[in-house]
């Protein structure tokens, strides 16, 4: 179907309510969800979502994250420092990280590159991404990456790495759809989040339409980038069976189909077939 012709309904009857579903990425210590995290992960888990990745902003999120998952077994965790909070990081904060990488299973994330923000140092930005790759290329973990207005300088990293990690998640994809077969090439898979319901997004839209089945995760990326029909940064997991109805729509896709799909994609990506941790 035409990417134009799908619109999505938060509605009771969607067709994936109960259909297992992975969110790819979220982040349940930010915003209004780290007032109610045990009724966000019920309320996630009563429309189907068995697994929650939930990716740290800086170091201050790292313990937090470390404890939801132990206390909750559907919390996946990934640890890292997102560009933003680079410059706030403290002067051992690699040697931290790599402890933790030591010594729990979890995955890295969320790193990146972001040219798109104010005041940024975009030098201090490649080289916090670049340690945290290495980290997780040696470890070999899964990796959660957020790029904004950088997709060309990322390709160029990643491709002039000598080892990069296996397992690459490029998280929220808003790049063009002339980029997507680029990233796929790299060993890259594309995650998309709410915006792709967002009717007016024709360029996420027809990128999401151009990713390989293969190579294709669904995220809330919560509590940011609401669906529509949810109000700004009011999103939350929940929402993730409305955001794949409407992925399904854009691609002519089945819808339990596709959730089948994804789910078994992230569930092998985060190394969880089995139940197991990243």
């Amino acid at each position: 179907m035409h990417p134009a012709m799908c619109s999505v309904h938060l509605a009771p009857q969607s067709p994936l309510l109960g259909t297992p579903l992975v969110d790819a990425h979220c982040h349940l210590q930010d915003g209004h969800l780290r007032a109610d995290i045990p009724g966000v992960i019920a309320r996630a888990q009563a429309v189907g979502v068995v697994r929650l990745v939930c990716n740290s902003d800086d170091e201050g999120d790292w313990d937090l994250i470390l404890r939801l998952a132990e206390d909750h077994p559907e919390v996946v965790p990934c640890l890292g420092i997102h560009p933003w909070f680079v410059a706030g990081r403290s002067p051992g904060w690699l040697s931290r990280l790599e402890a933790l990488v030591a010594s729990y299973p979890v995955a890295i994330g969320e790193i990146g590159l972001d040219r798109q923000i104010a005041g940024r140092d975009d030098a201090l930005q490649e080289e916090v991404f670049l340690a945290q790759m290495d980290l997780a290329a040696r470890y070999q973990r899964p990796v959660s990456i957020h790029c904004r207005k950088a997709f060309g300088r990322l390709v160029e990293l990643v491709s002039a790495m000598a080892v990069r990690p296996q397992r690459m998640m490029l998280h929220a994809y808003c790049g063009s759809h002339e980029m997507v077969p680029v990233f796929e090439k790299l060993g890259f898979h594309l995650s998309v989040a709410g915006s792709v319901t967002w009717p007016a997004n024709r360029k996420t839209r027809t990128a999401a339409a151009r990713i390989r089945a293969d190579r294709l995760l669904v995220e809330t990326d919560s509590p940011a980038i609401a669906p529509a029909g949810v109000p700004y940064e009011r999103n939350e997991p929940a929402t993730l069976p409305w955001i794949a109805a409407e992925l399904a729509c854009i691609r002519g896709e089945d819808p339990i189909a596709l959730a089948r799909r994804t789910t078994a994609t992230a569930l092998a990506f985060f190394s969880l077939s089995s139940g197991g941790s990243p």
